[in-house]
Protein backbone atom coordinates (compact mmCIF):
# COMPACT_ATOMS: atom_id res chain seq x y z
CA UNK A 1 0.00 0.00 0.00
CA UNK A 2 1.14 3.43 0.19
CA UNK A 3 2.25 5.32 2.08
CA UNK A 4 6.66 4.74 1.18
CA UNK A 5 8.13 7.83 2.88
CA UNK A 6 11.98 7.35 2.99
CA UNK A 7 13.09 4.01 4.18
CA UNK A 8 14.45 4.15 7.84
CA UNK A 9 13.16 5.25 10.92
CA UNK A 10 13.65 5.59 14.37
CA UNK A 11 12.81 2.71 15.78
CA UNK A 12 12.11 0.57 12.95
CA UNK A 13 15.21 -1.44 11.27
CA UNK A 14 13.25 -2.34 7.72
CA UNK A 15 16.20 -5.54 7.22
CA UNK A 16 15.22 -6.77 10.84
CA UNK A 17 11.44 -6.22 10.23
CA UNK A 18 10.68 -7.85 6.63
CA UNK A 19 14.49 -9.63 5.94
CA UNK A 20 14.37 -11.47 9.29
CA UNK A 21 10.49 -12.17 10.30
CA UNK A 22 10.83 -14.68 13.06
CA UNK A 23 12.73 -15.33 16.28
CA UNK A 24 15.59 -16.53 17.21
CA UNK A 25 16.33 -19.93 16.98
CA UNK A 26 17.08 -20.06 20.88
CA UNK A 27 14.81 -21.01 23.94
CA UNK A 28 11.89 -22.20 23.32
CA UNK A 29 9.57 -22.97 19.87
CA UNK A 30 7.42 -20.07 19.38
CA UNK A 31 3.54 -20.45 20.69
CA UNK A 32 2.12 -17.87 18.29
CA UNK A 33 3.26 -16.91 14.69
CA UNK A 34 3.95 -13.00 13.61
CA UNK A 35 1.16 -13.64 11.18
CA UNK A 36 -1.54 -14.49 13.63
CA UNK A 37 -0.23 -11.28 16.46
CA UNK A 38 -0.33 -9.44 13.39
CA UNK A 39 -4.14 -10.40 12.37
CA UNK A 40 -4.88 -9.87 15.88
CA UNK A 41 -3.92 -6.36 16.14
CA UNK A 42 -5.59 -5.30 12.64
CA UNK A 43 -8.90 -7.17 13.78
CA UNK A 44 -9.04 -5.18 17.06
CA UNK A 45 -8.01 -2.09 15.04
CA UNK A 46 -11.03 -2.61 13.04
CA UNK A 47 -13.00 -3.18 15.93
CA UNK A 48 -11.92 -0.76 18.17
CA UNK A 49 -9.50 1.87 16.15
CA UNK A 50 -6.00 2.46 16.17
CA UNK A 51 -5.90 3.50 20.13
CA UNK A 52 -6.78 0.26 21.19
CA UNK A 53 -3.92 -1.49 19.51
CA UNK A 54 -1.39 -1.94 22.81
CA UNK A 55 1.10 -4.48 22.79
CA UNK A 56 -0.96 -5.48 26.53
CA UNK A 57 -3.95 -5.74 24.55
CA UNK A 58 -2.95 -7.62 21.42
CA UNK A 59 -1.30 -9.98 24.10
CA UNK A 60 -4.49 -10.61 25.43
CA UNK A 61 -6.11 -11.37 22.15
CA UNK A 62 -3.59 -13.62 21.44
CA UNK A 63 -3.59 -15.56 25.04
CA UNK A 64 0.11 -14.74 25.12
CA UNK A 65 2.37 -12.66 28.15
CA UNK A 66 2.95 -9.07 26.57
CA UNK A 67 6.56 -9.80 27.15
CA UNK A 68 6.46 -12.96 24.68
CA UNK A 69 5.29 -9.79 22.20
CA UNK A 70 7.84 -8.17 22.09
CA UNK A 71 10.03 -11.24 20.29
CA UNK A 72 7.94 -10.63 17.25
CA UNK A 73 7.42 -6.91 17.19
CA UNK A 74 9.44 -5.02 19.42
CA UNK A 75 7.60 -2.28 19.70
CA UNK A 76 3.80 -1.08 18.53
CA UNK A 77 5.71 0.80 15.55
CA UNK A 78 6.79 -2.11 13.97
CA UNK A 79 3.59 -4.17 14.64
CA UNK A 80 2.09 -0.54 12.95
CA UNK A 81 4.19 -1.60 10.04
CA UNK A 82 3.23 -5.13 9.96
CA UNK A 83 -0.51 -4.09 10.03
CA UNK A 84 -0.17 -2.04 7.09
CA UNK A 85 1.43 -4.74 4.87
CA UNK A 86 -0.81 -7.25 6.54
CA UNK A 87 -3.74 -5.31 4.92
CA UNK A 88 -2.05 -4.23 1.89
CA UNK A 89 -2.29 -8.02 0.95
CA UNK A 90 -5.76 -7.68 0.39
CA UNK A 91 -4.84 -5.04 -2.10
CA UNK A 92 -5.80 -6.91 -5.97
CA UNK A 93 -3.69 -6.15 -8.99
CA UNK A 94 -6.82 -5.02 -11.09
CA UNK A 95 -5.81 -5.82 -14.97
CA UNK A 96 -4.05 -2.85 -16.70
CA UNK A 97 -6.11 -1.28 -19.60
CA UNK A 98 -3.10 0.23 -21.17
CA UNK A 99 -4.49 3.89 -20.11
CA UNK A 100 -2.57 5.38 -17.29
CA UNK A 101 -5.44 7.33 -16.53
CA UNK A 102 -7.93 4.38 -16.30
CA UNK A 103 -6.12 2.21 -14.12
CA UNK A 104 -5.01 5.06 -11.55
CA UNK A 105 -8.25 5.64 -10.92
CA UNK A 106 -8.86 1.77 -11.07
CA UNK A 107 -5.76 1.70 -8.20
CA UNK A 108 -7.53 4.93 -6.32
CA UNK A 109 -10.68 2.49 -5.73
CA UNK A 110 -9.02 -0.15 -4.65
CA UNK A 111 -6.96 2.33 -2.22
CA UNK A 112 -9.90 3.63 -0.93
CA UNK A 113 -11.86 0.42 -0.43
CA UNK A 114 -9.93 -0.86 1.62
CA UNK A 115 -9.16 2.03 3.74
CA UNK A 116 -13.36 1.77 4.41
CA UNK A 117 -12.62 -2.02 5.44
CA UNK A 118 -9.83 -0.44 7.89
CA UNK A 119 -10.82 2.82 8.69
CA UNK A 120 -7.77 3.18 11.04
CA UNK A 121 -5.31 3.05 7.83
CA UNK A 122 -5.60 6.63 6.47
CA UNK A 123 -4.06 7.72 10.32
CA UNK A 124 -1.59 4.80 10.06
CA UNK A 125 -0.06 5.66 6.88
CA UNK A 126 0.74 9.07 7.90
CA UNK A 127 3.79 7.30 10.01
CA UNK A 128 4.29 4.52 7.52
CA UNK A 129 8.26 4.35 6.65
CA UNK A 130 9.21 0.54 6.14
CA UNK A 131 7.09 -0.89 3.30
CA UNK A 132 6.99 -4.56 3.22
CA UNK A 133 6.20 -7.17 0.78
CA UNK A 134 2.77 -6.54 0.14
CA UNK A 135 2.58 -2.38 0.09
CA UNK A 136 5.99 -3.01 -2.67
CA UNK A 137 3.93 -5.48 -4.94
CA UNK A 138 0.91 -3.04 -5.14
CA UNK A 139 3.41 -0.58 -5.75
CA UNK A 140 5.11 -2.20 -8.61
CA UNK A 141 1.65 -2.36 -9.81
CA UNK A 142 0.99 1.10 -9.68
CA UNK A 143 4.05 2.03 -11.24
CA UNK A 144 3.62 -0.47 -14.30
CA UNK A 145 0.58 1.06 -15.11
CA UNK A 146 2.34 4.72 -15.33
CA UNK A 147 4.75 3.23 -18.18
CA UNK A 148 2.74 5.08 -20.76
CA UNK A 149 3.39 8.40 -19.29
CA UNK A 150 7.23 8.10 -19.43
CA UNK A 151 7.69 9.71 -16.74
CA UNK A 152 11.04 8.27 -14.93
CA UNK A 153 11.00 6.86 -11.41
CA UNK A 154 11.24 9.99 -8.93
CA UNK A 155 7.98 11.24 -10.75
CA UNK A 156 6.28 7.90 -11.02
CA UNK A 157 6.57 7.39 -6.93
CA UNK A 158 5.39 10.94 -6.49
CA UNK A 159 1.95 10.39 -8.50
CA UNK A 160 1.73 7.26 -6.49
CA UNK A 161 2.21 8.99 -3.01
CA UNK A 162 0.49 12.04 -4.89
CA UNK A 163 -2.74 9.26 -5.30
CA UNK A 164 -2.36 7.76 -2.18
CA UNK A 165 -2.22 10.88 0.22
CA UNK A 166 -5.56 12.24 -1.36
CA UNK A 167 -7.38 8.67 -1.22
CA UNK A 168 -6.41 8.57 2.57
CA UNK A 169 -7.39 12.29 3.24
CA UNK A 170 -10.63 11.82 1.75
CA UNK A 171 -11.46 8.75 3.15
CA UNK A 172 -10.58 9.92 6.72
CA UNK A 173 -12.56 13.21 5.76
CA UNK A 174 -15.74 10.48 5.01
CA UNK A 175 -14.92 8.51 8.31
CA UNK A 176 -14.80 11.57 10.03
CA UNK A 177 -18.53 12.73 8.49
CA UNK A 178 -19.77 8.98 8.78
CA UNK A 179 -18.98 9.65 12.36
CA UNK A 180 -20.76 12.90 13.33
CA UNK A 181 -23.88 11.46 11.52
CA UNK A 182 -23.78 9.21 13.61
CA UNK A 183 -23.06 11.18 16.90
CA UNK A 184 -25.50 11.06 19.73
CA UNK A 185 -27.74 14.25 19.88
CA UNK A 186 -27.25 15.10 16.15
CA UNK A 187 -30.42 14.08 14.95
CA UNK A 188 -32.30 15.45 17.73
CA UNK A 189 -30.40 18.94 17.51
CA UNK A 190 -31.69 19.02 13.60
Amino acid sequence: MPGGHGAGTAGVDPQQLWLNPRPSGRGRKPSFSREAITAAAVALADAEGLEAVTMRRVAAEVGAGVMSLYSYAPDKETLLELMVDHVSGELPAPPRTGDWRTDLKAIGHLQRDLMLRHTWLPAALATRRAPGPHSLAFLEHALAALRPTRLDGSAKLEVFSLLTGFVASHVGYEIRQAAAADAPGRAAAE
